[in-house]
């Protein structure tokens, strides 16, 4: 396997290729509010209209059509917070091979269901990434399947960087990107493309305050182990792997800044999306708007937050829009299962 520092923008040009005609391009749009708000254009790449509601179809559809330049697993599997585990599911069903989904117990139900729907097995192992990772990993070595990693692979890695491409073909001046921060897939992959294009870019990552696990073993200097907890950006949680061998390497030398969000400020980014915007997106989509509605950073120059995913569970995105200002450590078990959640 590639080193991280061989993933280059040759590779995510190869794979933009590779997935064309089985992906969305999708558009980006110049939010009127936020420019306004921030005295620079302020745009969003609306990846939620992807074909699964979220980036990771990209990923998932380079690693799976890779595949075929070698010898047929008898299936593909990956541990996955739900997003991910649904695009593999789609690029699967459409190579013809089998698919298992491994899940904690926090996953939200509407993702695992949606996974369901899509003719993939979804297993519920433990209450941690880690944890369905291990029933991955036994498939690999009993059952011969190949793990499709959410975040951690050179071919995720590249797929999800086709945005970096689209972002600089759509906004060739731009000067700062704000990028949902939690394996590292989407931002290794975002920034090595930007910078490789606009080397003087900003790359920003945006995670919650509760169990961010990039930010966490960044400030350690190695991948440490977070305790994952019930967040409005449940599509953040998760660990990096103790044993990462690509993103945090990356997301190392490449991130210019992480910011961190509390529950109320990602809940403001998804009534902000919602009711000015008028786009429905879940919580870890939200981070963008709400680093900026926070005033937690402030951009110099045109800025691209991207909107990561909209699969949201929608009595929780009502409830939020009704004025639940997120979780906390006494409700936040509580509000998942009423809306919707798999603890």
């Amino acid at each position: 396997m590639m080193d991280a520092t061989d993933i280059g923008i040759d590779d995510i040009r190869a794979a933009a290729e590779r997935i064309a005609g089985h992906i969305r391009r999708t558009p980006v749009d110049l939010s009127e509010a936020l420019s306004e708000r921030m005295g620079v254009p302020v745009w969003l790449k609306l990846e939620h209209r992807q074909m699964t509601g979220a980036f990771k179809l990209r990923g998932a559809t380079n690693a799976v059509l890779s595949l075929a330049e070698g010898k047929a697993p008898a299936g593909v599997s990956c541990a996955s917070t739900g997003n991910h585990g649904r695009a593999l599911a789609h690029a699967a069903r459409a190579a013809g091979l089998s698919c298992i989904v491994c899940m904690s117990r926090l996953v939200p139900a509407n993702k695992v269901e949606a996974i369901r729907r899509l003719g993939a097995e979804a297993r519920i192992v433990g209450r941690s990434q880690d944890d369905a990772q291990e029933e991955v990993n036994r498939l690999v070595a009993e059952d011969g399947f190949a793990d499709i990693p959410p975040f951690d692979h050179p071919k995720i890695i590249a797929g999800q960087g086709t945005i970096g491409l689209e972002m600089v073909e759509d906004v060739p001046d731009l000067d700062t990107v704000l990028i949902p921060l939690s394996g590292g897939g989407l931002v290794a992959g975002i920034a090595k493309a930007v910078k490789a294009l606009k080397p003087s870019a900003r790359i920003v990552g945006i995670s919650m305050a509760r169990g961010a696990a990039m930010h966490a073993s960044l400030a350690a200097g190695r991948p440490i182990a977070v305790e994952e907890l019930p967040t409005l950006a449940d599509s953040l949680g998760g660990g990096i792997g103790l044993q990462n061998a690509h993103t945090f390497r990356i997301a190392r030398e490449l991130l210019d800044d992480v910011v961190l969000l509390s529950e109320e400020e990602i809940a403001a980014g998804i009534r902000h999306a919602y009711e000015v915007e008028r786009e429905i997106v879940e919580g870890a989509a939200a981070v963008g708007i709400a680093a900026l509605l926070a005033g937690k950073l402030k951009p110099t120059g045109p800025t691209i937050a991207l909107l990561s995913g909209r699969n949201i569970a929608m009595d929780l995105h009502k409830r939020v829009l009704d004025g639940a200002n997120g979780l906390d450590e006494d409700s936040g078990a509580a509000l998942m299962e009423t809306e919707g959640g798999a603890i």
